[in-house]
């Protein structure tokens, strides 16, 4: 079947489901709420839907922790209502992505509870190794969230691999059997209806032969050793060739430590084995590697990171935009300013949408929610959030560790969506199963809904334009003025016409400047987040400019 590239014209919607909306008031999110809202993420321009993990799980990483690839967790509705809100976003038109997780599953997966008992076939599906003649473990990398990577287990007498949480033993992906499985899987989705997969840290499925020590890295220690191992473009071709080429869908990568010219051998579209990726380079202009090594913002890092994929992805593959997903803080209290929150947010909106890819937008994103800021450290749910803050910064005091984990942590993104001003922000008629954020009462849709001027009105605006403009489909992506710290200025341009985007980062007025080349007095501007645009750039202005040829 020839695969399509319909997904080159979507925006799409990310839901983290048990915080989107809850329809049945148990407190948890789940889909019979996002069935209610259907209409709403149509509204907003989005004609795709990514959902993160609702499969059955524990729940030690929010889902992210899979017992049973093949079903849908009962308080998220289970598989009837999952059905129903597939057929819901067909209906309307729109696609539907599963997130897919196969670096490791649940240790309550049944594949584990088999392998742990050395069952076949099952004794080799995850990585298993004694401890080394002096007892030490077998390796020295870390996992990415509780410690060293690899935990002892007594009724095995071994130690498996994790590089995320305990309960998230990794997957044998060198055993062809565990590569059957996950073809099960996707073919299981797929024949359903599931328009494509989101592939949770994909790059990490092939280890390094042996699992030798990592002498190189001073944190995440181990990451060149699992990240783009020797087997993992073979792996994905092999998904490729037996499951994707029979079906019109399409794939994202999320990948860690990644830049473009490596990203090439994965999506390039004459010979990669995917369709996009999720680059974190975007999300490293106020830290380092990690949010939980913070630096101040730099727009000029933020630039680099849009800039670089924009030119050397440009006809050879697809971008990826984004500027908020469930594993960062909300990017108004990163990037922009909580002071000036619409104009920031609109500028940071106008900074993403008309790059050349395909636009995601994060649940609460097109509202302006921000970083939630709780008084104590156990109130956080996130299991990378509790480990950091109870094993790092041990020198400082409470409240700076507090302080830090309100900058870094990704519980930020995951308070329950505002939906209005009555009690738990109409998110549901029960008790919140995480703490809703106390500004809910002035950030909330049904208040945006009401303000022609709101933030999310001018999300939809602006990718309602997007959708419109041919330099933004097709048209060649330009930054001016690299090094300038207070402005973001780029132009696309095509054949019938080209758009300039000037995007002011400042809590004060800047002055313009304007490209040689760009005639303003010819141009029309069709999009600006204040009324009444003058001489100088307003904090935080934005504004986007026409020209037809």
């Amino acid at each position: 079947m020839e695969r399509k590239r319909w997904y080159k014209d979507m925006v799409f919607y990310q839901i983290w489901p048990r915080s989107f909306k809850d329809g049945n008031g148990d407190g948890m999110g789940d889909l019979w709420g996002v069935l209610e809202k259907l209409d709403y993420i149509k509204s907003l321009g989005c004609d795709g839907i990514w959902f993160s993990p609702i499969y059955p799980s524990p729940g030690a990483d929010c889902g992210y922790d899979i017992a049973d690839y093949m079903d849908i967790a009962p308080e998220f509705g289970g598989m009837e209502a999952f059905k129903k809100v597939l057929d819901g976003v067909h209906e309307r038109g729109m696609k539907l992505v599963m997130d897919l997780v196969v670096n490791h599953t649940s240790d309550e997966h049944e594949w584990f509870q088999k392998s742990r008992k050395r069952i076949e076939p099952y004794t080799d599906y995850y990585i298993w190794r004694p401890a080394k003649p002096n007892g030490k473990l077998p390796n020295n990398w870390d996992s990415n969230f509780e410690g060293k990577a690899w935990t002892f287990d007594e009724e095995r007498g071994e130690y498996y691999l994790h590089l995320f949480a305990v309960k998230q033993p990794d997957l044998n992906m060198d055993n062809p059997l565990v590569r059957e499985e996950v073809k099960k899987i996707l073919r299981f989705w797929l024949d359903m209806g599931v328009d494509g997969f989101r592939e949770d840290v994909i790059t990490y499925i092939s280890k390094a032969e042996g699992l030798p020590d990592d002498h190189l890295f001073p944190i995440y220690k181990g990451m060149p050793k699992y990240n783009h191992g020797p087997h993992i473009h073979e792996y994905l071709a092999e998904f490729k060739r037996d499951v994707f080429d029979h079906y019109d869908c399409f794939t994202l990568a999320e990948a860690p430590l990644v830049w473009p010219k490596q990203a090439l051998k994965y999506i390039d579209e004459e010979k990669g084995q995917l369709d996009m990726m999720i680059q974190f380079q975007c999300q490293c202009a106020d830290c380092l590697f990690t949010d939980y090594i913070p630096m101040k913002f730099s727009l000029v890092r933020m630039k680099k990171a849009f800039s670089d994929w924009q030119y050397k992805l440009s006809g050879r593959a697809w971008n990826m935009l984004y500027l908020e997903n469930h594993d960062h803080p909300r990017i108004i209290s990163r990037y922009g300013s909580e002071k000036f929150r619409e104009e920031s947010g609109k500028t940071l909106a106008v900074s993403y949408l008309f790059q050349q890819g395909t636009p995601f937008l994060y649940q609460g994103q097109e509202i302006g929610m921000l970083n939630w800021k709780p008084e104590d450290a156990e109130m956080y749910e996130d299991v990378q959030t509790r480990y950091n803050y109870a094993h790092s910064n041990l020198n400082k005091s409470k409240e700076e560790r507090l302080h830090k984990m309100w900058r870094s942590s990704r519980d930020s993104a995951r308070t329950p969506m505002q939906w209005d001003s009555t009690e738990n922000a109409g998110f549901t008629t029960g008790k919140p199963w995480f703490y809703v954020n106390p500004n809910y009462t002035e950030i909330n849709v049904a208040a945006q809904e009401e303000n022609p001027d709101s933030l999310l009105n001018f999300y939809r605006k602006a990718i309602k334009l997007r959708k419109s403009l041919e330099s933004v489909r097709f048209g060649n992506y330009k930054e001016y003025y690299r090094l300038n710290s207070k402005l973001y200025v780029y132009s696309r341009e095509s054949e019938n016409e080209k758009i300039l985007a000037v995007c002011s980062f400042s809590e004060k007025e800047e002055k313009i400047k304007i490209p040689s080349g760009f005639d303003i007095a010819k141009a029309e501007l069709i999009l600006c987040n204040y009324s009444e645009p003058g001489e100088k750039l307003l904090p935080y202005e934005s504004r986007v400019y026409l020209w037809k040829k």
